[in-house]
């Protein structure tokens, strides 16, 4: 019995060996053409795997002849597609691509891979390590069809059942491990996965017509005229095999399909810019009504237009409500101007004399800044206006919306206080470096100065839209 199962174990080795092919087919550099079939019956060319993204499927698309042949990457609804056959046409076209290139190529690396493992057996005395190296070279057999599109099923079948006698037997000689008695053996009971029968590649007339399909169904419609212009450009390159009659047609069909969608781009263009202008225009007035009532002019207008750009007042409905938002929050803050609007009087009465008091100190400022020279009487009615304006601008209590602007005036005035003081100091020292410190407070001064004029002025107008 030792004897009959270790020859049969010899022979089935030999046996894999002399089965090996001489040499792989060579690989076939054409990406694989899948298929999207639709519900209602239709078939779009992919070349190469499609791919879902979100509610859309998403492949590239030759759009003519060549090798490879120009491609456009295109988008249908995913709820179009038949799904169940699309899949089944995917399992087919990668099992078939997997035959012509690889198939074999795997096949030999495991009948080596077995082989080498029951040559083993051959080498070894140990009954228990014989029967893990046939149990190995099983299992391996096993696992292979599944991830392999099944190929050479048969062949492994067989081989398969050829171990299990040897095991059989090598069992049944008592050289399984001693205490050991479960027969572990796993058939190969998977049913054959359901393949779609394989399309031949479309012929010219063919891939126009999807390339139309395929427009037509488009939701873009930059894609739509890409796909169109596609077509046309193939069926200006046709040869014999397309009938003139069909290709006069269709080049009519499509030069008039290309002319509408742009004509209807145009149109949507010119509505887009109108609204946009007329919703910029009423949301500057503060004019909510307006704006609001904008939004269904859009929707009047896309009716008319047949609906034909989605996208396009999607877009355009979403541009319009943000001028809406902006038009509402312009007139909250109108509204709210006009209930401070006695607060802020006040305030700008009692800040128009320290603000022209200040003005009136800018040419004497200048010449600080400058190192320009500043006589005694400049310096004394300079010294003496601050500390009026001063004065003055302390005893304003400001209003919360101009708390900054009035502080940022005061610190203009305390600069202009100090630049009076040193430039006295640096007259007396006759000291450059103080007069340079003077010039740089006077600076100070007149940008503090303006910028808090500025501010006064934004904060005690009438609210606009930036």
């Amino acid at each position: 019995m030792k004897t009959r199962t270790l020859a049969g174990v010899l022979m089935l080795s030999c046996l894999l060996i002399n089965a090996l092919p001489a040499g792989a087919a060579p690989a076939d550099n054409d990406a694989t053409l899948f298929r999207v079939f639709l519900k209602d019956g239709g078939t779009l060319v992919s070349y190469g795997e499609v791919a879902r993204v979100g509610d859309h499927v998403v492949f590239s698309m030759p759009t003519g002849a060549g090798t490879p042949p120009p491609l456009h990457l295109t988008s249908v609804a995913a709820d179009r597609v038949d799904w169940p056959r699309t899949e089944r046409y995917a399992m087919s076209a990668r099992s078939g691509r997997y035959i012509e290139t690889q198939a074999e190529n795997d096949y030999s690396d495991l009948s080596n891979q077995v082989a080498q493992t029951l040559n083993e057996v051959g080498q070894t005395d140990d009954p228990a390590r014989r029967l893990e190296l046939v149990e190995r070279a099983r299992r391996t057999l096993i696992a292979w069809p599944a991830d392999h599109f099944n190929y050479r099923e048969p062949d492994i079948r067989q081989l398969v059942t050829m171990l299990d006698s040897a095991i059989a037997d090598l069992r049944s000689a008592g050289q399984s491990p001693q205490g050991q008695f479960a027969f572990n053996l796993v058939a190969l009971s998977s049913a054959p996965p359901v393949y779609e029968p394989l399309l031949p590649a479309p012929t010219l007339k063919e891939s126009i017509e999807e390339v139309l399909l395929a427009a037509r169904m488009s939701e873009s419609p930059a894609d739509r005229i890409q796909l169109y212009k596609s077509a046309l450009g193939s069926l200006k390159s046709v040869d014999g095999s397309v009938p003139t009659e069909w290709v006069t047609t269709t080049s009519a069909t499509v030069t008039q399909a290309i002319a509408t969608e742009t004509r209807i781009d145009r149109r949507y263009q010119t509505l887009s810019q109108r609204m946009l202008r007329l919703a910029d225009f009423r949301a500057r007035e503060g004019d909510v009504r307006a704006v609001e009532r904008l939004v269904t002019r859009v929707h009047v207008n896309d009716r008319l237009l047949g609906y034909a750009r989605p996208d396009v007042v999607s877009s355009l409905v979403a541009a319009i409500e943000e001028k809406l938002d902006a038009a509402r929050r312009l007139q909250l803050a109108r509204d709210r101007f006009a209930l401070r609007a006695p607060v802020l009087a006040e305030y700008r009465l009692a800040m128009r004399v320290p603000l022209e008091q200040f003005t009136a100190l800018k040419p004497a400022l200048e010449d600080i800044k400058a190192l320009a020279g500043t006589s005694p009487v400049t310096l004394k009615f300079l010294e003496r206006a601050i500390g009026r304006v001063a004065a003055s601008a302390n005893a304003v209590q400001p209003p919360e919306e101009l708390v900054e602007a009035h502080a940022l005036f005061i610190s203009a005035v305390n600069l202009a206080q100090n630049a009076a003081t040193i430039r006295r100091e640096a007259t007396l020292a006759t000291s450059i470096e103080l007069a340079w410190d003077a010039s740089s407070a006077a600076a100070g001064s007149l940008m503090l100065g303006a910028k808090a004029r500025t501010d006064m002025q934004t904060r005690l107008r009438r609210p606009q839209l930036k």
